[in-house]
């Protein structure tokens, strides 16, 4: 990007000018800025010798503006109106209590957004960012100051709380029921069209790994579908498109609306889960107090 302070033309002069044409008067353009009408009108014509234009029509006492100053008007306006908001919403927010804090998007679209309206109501005056991501450096980045990711607890240089143990079992829908009875066993399950997870992750669970636990191998050939997306895999399920695996918590409100049903009465536990992670060398604020708090009471009740 070429240097911006080459191209743009002083602020001041900008000022002087946004003012001047929207009274159509360097006097009371003058007056609103506190300066003498000397200094305004020296400023726009310093403005346009920077310019290279001419902005104004001068006659004896008033002034119009040029077909180029109209131009540069309606940019000038619209950008100083952004720059005041911009710099007020600051000024405002800058005592504000904040909370910037990161997931998966498995555990932010199922978990998390359903209920965060309930921690911003019991705590209204705290302004939350949320970043959603799959990726560890986002989870980790400097502005995070509490994190809810998937794993085994140890990250280097980080401290974590389990929030939930991970246990995963069979869901589809109603629609795909319609001709079946459930339970089905999990023998059965090959049978069946089974919609995987293709995730980059080692540690999120296939449906090989998952019927491989009761001695059940899975066909080499098996592709039905795979997503590498949880709750897209998830809205596929709803949709009657086939049987995924559905981890507990994350699927809980989705089977309490039936949306979803448990497909079998087995279940896989493993010993990853969900954690609340924050940075080791920095002190915890209250705020972040304060959701670890209110994430912990969500999963008790």
């Amino acid at each position: 990007m070429l240097n911006l302070k080459k191209r743009l033309p002083p602020l001041d002069p900008l000022v002087s000018f946004e003012a001047a044409a929207r009274h159509m008067s360097f006097t009371r353009a003058a007056e609103e800025l506190s300066l003498s009408q000397a200094a305004v009108s020296q400023q726009i014509r310093n403005l346009e010798n920077n310019l290279g234009v001419a902005l104004f029509t001068r006659a004896h006492r008033s002034i119009t503006l040029t077909s180029r100053g109209r131009e540069l008007q309606h940019t000038v306006s619209a950008v100083l109106n952004q720059l005041s908001n911009a710099a007020e919403e600051m000024r405002v927010s800058g005592n504000q209590l904040r909370l910037t804090i990161a997931a998966d998007q498995s555990i932010a679209s199922m978990w998390l957004m359903p209920r965060l309206s309930q921690f911003q109501h019991q705590f209204s005056e705290v302004s939350v960012r949320l970043i959603a991501s799959d990726l560890e450096n986002d989870w980790f980045a400097d502005e995070i100051q509490l994190s809810i990711v998937h794993g085994n607890g140890n990250w280097p240089g980080m401290r974590s709380e389990k929030l939930f143990n991970e246990e995963i079992f069979p869901v589809c829908s109603r629609a795909y029921l319609k001709e079946r009875s459930i339970p089905i066993e999990s023998n059965g399950l090959v049978n069946e069209i089974l919609l995987d997870l293709d995730d980059g992750h080692w540690n999120w669970m296939n449906w090989r790994t998952w019927l491989s636990q009761s001695a059940i191998n899975l066909p080499a050939h098996h592709r039905q579908l795979q997503v590498n997306s949880y709750p897209l895999l998830i809205d596929a399920v709803k949709n009657g498109q086939g049987i995924a695996l559905g981890w507990k918590h994350l699927v809980d409100d989705d089977i309490t609306k039936g949306h979803l049903v448990r497909v079998t009465e087995e279940s896989v536990a493993t010993n990853l889960g969900y954690y609340l992670v924050w940075n080791e060398n920095r002190a915890m604020e209250t705020t972040a107090k304060d959701f670890l708090i209110w994430c912990k009471n969500e999963i008790i009740h």
